[in-house]
């Protein structure tokens, strides 16, 4: 695999100790922006290797968050593997972990061990809980965090069971938190030579997700409710039905609203006592709901969007995945690209949502085979280090 790297991060090198999904995708991010990530894995592989559509140790899975990356294999639980990754560390500016607290000290790899090996190293680390609190030791998966964090709590209709994401929000957002502290902690080491631990959790981020619900908790305006795909702070903002399935409109203040209520044949809403404001609006959520409906079923959803769209009121249709793969402003965007990998074959990834005019993302790199920079990256480390 070509590993000529360019890129906004091109010369960094990271040390990616990660597994499954969250720290991968943060790691993910790093090789997309142009980082040299040296993928430590188990004998047996990163778990998602073998999920669902895998060919022996390479799956869609492994590929969707490692592509970009050099795959070298060690036995972390041997004294030889630890001694091999403090001998990389010795050269690198990032390492990313997302083992349970307290089991990478016990091996000696924390990140007291290493930043005394490497001062100006950036250690991050991804957890369930984090690192500091009372359930700092337990483990963390996607569904358990989304149901702490609150986010199950609203999600789904109002008499219906809690619901998760149909994303895994904790996972991706914790990835993508974790990435943020790394970029601002080598602005940090840029400016003073000192590298940090970056710490954040799948529960983090769930919490720092939430933004309009804690500010309506805050404001004193009681525990957030599921709404189905209502909006707790703007109405009309939701899906709504026409006579052949559903479209989402955005009636994000005055304005649209008002141009709603043209489009649907009654300017008289906008006078309405109960309709005046936003805040009256989502006061009265469910009557402004089943008015619009009882217009928006008597036509077909092609009937509306294109009504809406030209009215400038925001509008969309409810895609399933292949319809979104389909969609031209998608595939203008570059959201979805070709790789070839050598076991899978030709394969589609997802494009990078970052655009960058003078250093872009290079997404088309396929992930490594199992162990296949093993070698090669030992050997250079074992050269510098008996370089005099």
């Amino acid at each position: 695999m070509d590993q000529t790297k360019s890129g906004a991060l091109a010369g960094l090198r990271v040390i990616d100790l990660t597994q499954v999904m969250a720290g991968p995708f943060c790691t993910m991010l790093l090789a997309d922006l142009g980082a040299d990530v040296i993928k430590i894995e188990p004998p047996n592989g990163d778990s998602t290797r073998t999920m669902p559509g895998a060919v022996g140790t390479d799956s869609p899975s492994f590929n969707a968050v490692n592509r970009g990356k050099r795959s070298v294999v060690l036995d972390l639980k041997t004294a030889a593997g630890v001694d091999a990754v403090k001998a990389l560390v010795r050269t690198a500016d990032i390492v990313v972990e997302n083992y349970r607290p307290g089991t990478l000290e016990k091996l000696g790899l924390g990140y007291a061990a290493l930043s005394a090996i490497n001062p100006r190293l950036i250690y991050a680390s991804i957890s369930g809980y984090g690192q500091t609190g009372p359930d700092r030791n337990k483990g963390g998966f996607d569904l358990v965090a989304q149901g702490v964090s609150g986010i199950m709590s609203v999600t789904g209709e109002p008499d219906g069971a809690p619901v998760k994401s149909g994303i895994p929000l904790t996972d991706l957002g914790a990835g993508m938190f974790a990435t943020i502290g790394i970029l601002a902690a080598l602005e940090h080491r840029h400016k003073t030579g000192q590298g940090q631990q970056v710490d954040t959790s799948l529960l983090d981020a769930g919490v720092g997700l939430s933004v309009w619900e804690s500010t309506q908790y805050f404001s004193g305006r009681g525990i957030p409710e599921r709404l189905g795909s209502a909006h707790r702070m703007s109405a009309p903002y939701q899906a709504f039905r026409c006579a052949d399935g559903y479209i989402t409109i955005g009636g994000a203040n005055d304005r649209s609203f008002h141009r709603i209520c043209e489009v649907l044949g009654h300017p008289e809403w906008k006078e309405m006592p109960e309709f005046l404001t936003d805040g009256m609006r989502i006061r009265n959520r469910e009557d402004l709901a089943a008015r619009i409906e009882a217009i928006t079923t008597t036509q077909p959803r092609a009937h509306w969007l294109q009504l809406f769209d030209a009215n400038n009121i925001p509008c969309g249709p409810i895609n399933d995945y292949a319809q979104v793969f389909q969609d031209p402003q998608v595939i203008a965007r570059e959201l979805v690209v070709d790789v070839t990998h050598p076991t899978l074959g030709a394969i589609k990834a997802l494009g990078s949502p970052i655009k960058m005019s003078a250093t872009p993302p290079d997404v088309r790199r396929r992930a490594p085979l199992l162990g296949e920079h093993t070698e090669e990256v030992l050997s250079r480390s074992k050269d510098r280090a008996e370089t005099p």
